[in-house]
């Protein structure tokens, strides 16, 4: 739940929930959920065990809440009416709707752009801590696991490209020793990937493979046998 989120007062509300939530600072990453959406109970089936004071807080979130109620039972439907906000929200962004209005996002880099590892990189299909701190209090539950793979199934011809090039770690110009515990497990998933697409009969077309294959028959080196005939030696 969004427990670290600033609760604000109802003068800093805009006319609507929605738009105040979309435009807080944190709620970067979420898209706006249709009103129609929300108010078919069936996309909501199973969600009122999940929030406290469920009915409130799609009142709140709808904007047709108006109970009169103490500042300390505000602040419990408001917490209420947010994590109910972000479980709906993970169902929408995988309709035809909600896939739009990501993949808007998705263009405009509003996820920020790769640094190293809790949101997800298309290209090198990994996850990292995004760039803001604020954005570390969303619990990944608001976007659910299926999201990514949905949309660029939706939208193949945005599947970014990946390199062909390895990165090579190196200090002062030296390559780091190839034990390092990350080399190690880059490199047996590199291998795996390696084997499959080989048993596909598939070019992995991977740039150091290519150059490796290059020096091996480079360094072939052919001997003439006692017997006449040619031996090859591979490796000196």
């Amino acid at each position: 739940m969004m427990d670290d989120y600033v609760s604000e007062s109802d003068s800093d509300y805009t006319s609507y929930w929605r738009d105040w939530f979309i435009s807080s600072r944190g709620n970067e990453y979420f898209c706006e959920i249709d009103e129609d959406y929300l108010t078919d109970r069936f996309n909501l089936t199973g969600l009122n065990t999940e929030a406290q004071y469920y009915q409130y807080a799609l009142d709140l979130v709808t904007d047709v809440f108006d109970l009169e109620c103490d500042d300390e039972m505000r602040e419990a439907i408001e917490k209420s009416a947010r994590h109910l906000y972000g479980l709906v929200h993970a169902r929408y962004i995988v309709t035809t709707r909600g896939l739009t209005k990501m993949l808007d996002k998705y263009k405009k880099a509003e996820f920020g752009k790769m640094p190293s590892r809790h949101l997800y990189c298309a290209r090198c299909e990994d996850i990292y801590n995004p760039k803001s701190s604020r954005h570390a209090a969303i619990d990944g539950a608001y976007f659910g696991t299926s999201f990514h793979n949905i949309l660029f199934q939706v939208y193949p011809a945005l599947i970014p490209t990946k390199s062909v090039v390895r990165y090579i770690p190196r200090v002062y110009g030296f390559k780091v020793h190839a034990s390092a515990a990350l080399i190690r497990w880059q490199s047996v998933k590199r291998d795996d990937m390696r084997r499959r697409l080989r048993k596909l009969e598939i070019d992995t077309g991977f740039r150091d493979e290519m150059e490796e294959e290059e020096d091996d028959e480079e360094e072939d080196v052919e001997f003439e046998g006692i017997d006449g005939r040619m031996a090859v030696v591979e490796g000196l």
